[in-house]
């Protein structure tokens, strides 16, 4: 497999992090189990973990892949979540990361396999964040097309339940890509 570019999806996110508000952490997200804060929380602590895969070193207290709980944001969270995007984007630079079996959050996964869901994450979560702030998000074209593919193909049997991402909404004709791509994690694209 080719490296993938998280790079746009990183700045994309960091755009958003550190405008991201004191005030807006309580706010509601597409997520249902998520606040703004409990949002920008999972996104820090995933950040960690799949740093962590990308070097095959297991990270101290990334076991949950980023809980998602805005009672564990520190003071000075946001410049730290924007420094672990930096050192994510260029620890998935290097093919080596991509070989082999890796793990994030406790779960083993290949390296490449971890590529993808962290980008998902990215470019999802970063949609998650700008609609619940009321921003723009235009992620990179790329980006969003590796997104919908990797997630096309979870693919879940009837009667087999929601999936990892919750059933899928129909998108509207007019759709846009990035539109068609939360809609098949579940998320309705136009709420």
């Amino acid at each position: 497999m080719d490296t993938l570019d998280l790079g746009p999806a990183a700045a994309t996110m960091r755009r958003l992090v550190l405008a991201t508000t004191d005030d807006q952490l309580t706010l509601p997200t597409p997520c249902p189990d998520y606040t703004v804060g409990d949002l920008v929380e999972h996104v820090g602590g995933l950040t960690i973990a799949f740093t962590g895969a990308a070097h095959r070193q297991p990270v101290p207290g990334a076991d949950g892949g980023g809980a998602g709980d805005a009672s564990q944001l520190e003071e000075g969270w946001r410049d730290r979540i924007v420094r672990d995007l930096e050192v994510l984007v260029e620890a998935w630079l290097n093919p080596a990361a991509y070989d082999g079996m890796t793990a994030a959050g406790g779960v083993d996964l290949p390296g490449a396999v971890a590529a993808q869901v962290v980008l998902n994450e990215l470019v999802v979560h970063g949609w998650d964040l700008a609609r619940a702030t009321d921003r723009r998000c235009d992620p990179d074209p790329a980006s969003v097309a590796a997104c919908r593919e990797f997630v096309a193909g979870f693919e879940v049997p009837p009667g087999a339940g929601d999936g990892p991402f919750g059933p899928p909404v129909t998108p509207p004709d007019d759709a846009t890509d990035l539109e068609r791509l939360v809609a098949l994690t579940g998320r309705d694209p136009r709420a």
